[in-house]
């Protein structure tokens, strides 16, 4: 036998199972999960279900109760019935066995019977037993008092037992009763259990006391009272209350499901009509029968329909005017503006001959066209935008070539500013499939506005591609200024909003940059949002997708950026697969590429 054999086996390593265990649960946990969410979502979704469940689960145990209160109570009672039933048939029988044994001690009296204990005693059940009629069963035994019977060659001979020939006397006979009984000759009971001759048993009542016979000898008397009829009346009363109880719980489940079907059925047919008119089928209306709440509720919600649809069409007319009239002026003053624009450079190019206050007055002149052309040309594009007719010219564009040009063209304001620009995550290709044109115009919104918000702080554009084949590709701008405050950054991409309406505008803006912007990401598939936070600067974040129409994943680049005063924390997630972690762009480059030209 080899050493191994015999020794006990090694210890596994403290927190051995628990690793072993933590796989299991969780394997465990996602398998059980899988069959549980269609349930649970059923059940959240379905009012009718958790009512009826509900009640169900409600009526269920308010019967249980009440079933094991009725029947507790009917077990005590026929527990009382049969105790004193039991008591006054067992003091009758052992009166009875006294007055004989006092007539056998009668020496007149004496006869065949009395002569032989052993023949009396017999005799003496038998006819205890005779009135029974299976309804109890008797049995006398040996007293530890009494004093052994003599045979007839004089040897001592115990005495036997005697009983009903339908029970196992000494079986069904309790050492603590016989104890008892022969410590106190008065009566006593004991539940216990009968015991038959071919093995099988039942509960009974066993009431017994200690008595003597003709000679004087002590010996025990029994009666034993079976519960049959009892148990027989109590399953009957269990299979009733049951019975009486799966049909009202039935009943009530049924009640519950028509009445709720009542008020459910109208609810979800608003539900349906809601959805529909969300999805612009402003002429769905709801069916209404009767004159009850429901229906008021139904007449109510078709009124409110008929009022929203009469007020979204004339929104949509109001619309359709204003988007109609903005087109037609922002067209009807290009050819005006192009004559004064002929006239105004004239007068520009001759300002030399003028006098300071008219020379100044033609740069003004200038100025002021520039702003007005750019507003009509802001115009037109929010127009076409109105009206569905924005074109993509998509192609292959590596998007570092854009923020290049952006950076030349933003490098003069930026130097007013005092603001440096650095690029970062510029050193692989970032290639996405969209227009240059309509790309180039957002970067150069979001420069601009950080250079203007910026206080004269450096203002950092990243840029990332996400792995892999189907990875989306970002461009964040990030500036240091005064930021933006709670709600801000969701009103910042409003029409003509501005976040402080006093603040002087250095450029010319029109108020339609970022409105224009997060349209033309749209027309991408893309997404343009903003972060921003009082004192601590502002980042806004342009994601496209690597291909126009492909489903667009995860932003490579975080919304809130990692030196934001609150900390960093993930931003609001596109809607899509999570992806893993993008390295490309997403920190802090060693190397920043200053866009000085």
């Amino acid at each position: 036998m080899t050493e191994r054999s015999w020794r006990s086996p090694r210890l596994l390593p403290e927190g051995a199972t628990g690793s072993r265990a933590q796989p299991a649960i969780r394997i465990f946990g996602r398998w059980s999960r899988g069959p549980l969410l269609p349930v649970l979502r059923l059940w959240r979704r379905n009012l009718q279900l958790r009512v009826v469940a509900s009640t169900l689960l409600l009526s269920f145990a308010v019967v249980l109760v009440l079933g094991v209160v009725v029947i507790g109570q009917v077990r005590n009672g026929l527990l009382e019935a049969k105790l004193q039933t039991a008591q006054s048939q067992a003091e009758g029988g052992f009166a009875v066995a006294a007055d004989r044994a006092a007539v056998g001690n009668d020496p007149d009296a004496v006869d065949s019977l009395t002569a032989d204990p052993s023949v009396w005693l017999t005799a003496m059940v038998e006819q205890l037993a005779s009135g029974g009629q299976g309804v109890y069963s008797v049995v006398a035994l040996s007293s530890q008092l009494s004093a052994p019977s003599l045979g007839g060659d004089g040897a001592v001979v115990p005495r036997g037992p005697r009983a009903s020939p339908n029970i196992r006397p000494e079986e069904s006979i309790s050492r603590e009763l016989r104890e008892a009984v022969d410590l106190d000759p008065a009566t006593h009971r004991q539940y216990g259990t009968v015991v038959r001759p071919d093995g099988s048993s039942e509960a009974a009542l066993i009431v017994g006391k200690r008595l003597s016979d003709t000679h004087g000898n002590h010996y025990q008397l029994y009666y034993l009272f079976p519960f049959t009829q009892e148990e027989k009346s109590l399953s009957l009363v269990k299979g009733t209350i049951a019975t009486a109880g799966v049909f009202l719980v039935v009943l009530l489940g049924a009640i519950a499901w028509l009445v709720v079907r009542q008020v459910v059925t109208p609810v979800r047919m608003a539900a349906r009509i809601a959805e529909r008119l969300a999805a612009g089928r402003l002429q769905e209306r709801m069916k209404v029968s009767g004159e009850d709440d429901i229906a008021r509720l139904g007449e109510s919600f078709n009124k409110m329909a008929r009022n929203l649809q009469l007020k979204i069409q004339q929104l949509e007319e109001l619309s359709r005017m204003q988007r109609r009239f903005v087109s037609d002026v922002s067209h009807e003053l290009r050819t005006p503006l192009t004559t004064v624009r002929m006239a105004a450079d004239v007068i520009h190019e001759a300002r030399d001959e003028f006098d300071p206050v008219t020379a100044r007055s033609a740069e003004l002149l200038l100025s002021q066209l520039d702003r007005f052309e750019s507003l009509l040309a802001d115009l037109l594009e929010i127009s076409r935008f109105d009206a569905g007719a924005a074109a993509l010219e998509a192609e292959a564009t590596d998007l570092r070539d854009v923020v290049h040009r952006v950076m030349e063209g933003a490098e003069p304001l930026a130097e007013r500013k005092g603001s440096r620009l650095l690029v970062r995550g510029g050193e692989r290709p970032v290639i996405a499939e969209a227009d240059p044109r309509r790309i180039e115009r957002v970067l150069r919104n979001l420069v601009v506005n950080a250079i203007e918000h910026g206080e004269g702080r450096d203002i950092v554009v990243r840029l990332a591609a996400a792995p892999g084949e189907h990875g989306a590709v970002a461009v964040a701008v990030r500036d240091h200024g005064i930021g933006l405050g709670p709600g801000e950054a969701e009103r910042v991409f409003n029409r003509f909003w501005r976040a402080d309406p006093a603040r002087a505008r250095t450029t010319g803006g029109t108020g339609l940059g970022l409105s224009i912007a997060v349209e033309d990401a749209r027309l991408h598939g893309g997404r343009l949002e903003a972060w921003g936070e009082p004192g601590g600067g502002a980042q806004f974040r342009l994601t496209l997708p690597p291909a126009v129409g492909t489903p667009l994943w995860d932003s490579p680049i975080p919304l809130q950026p990692e030196d934001a005063r609150s900390g960093p924390r993930p931003g609001p997630a596109l809607p899509a697969r999570p992806t893993p972690a993008m390295a490309a762009g997403s920190g802090p480059s060693e190397e920043d590429s200053h866009a000085q030209h």
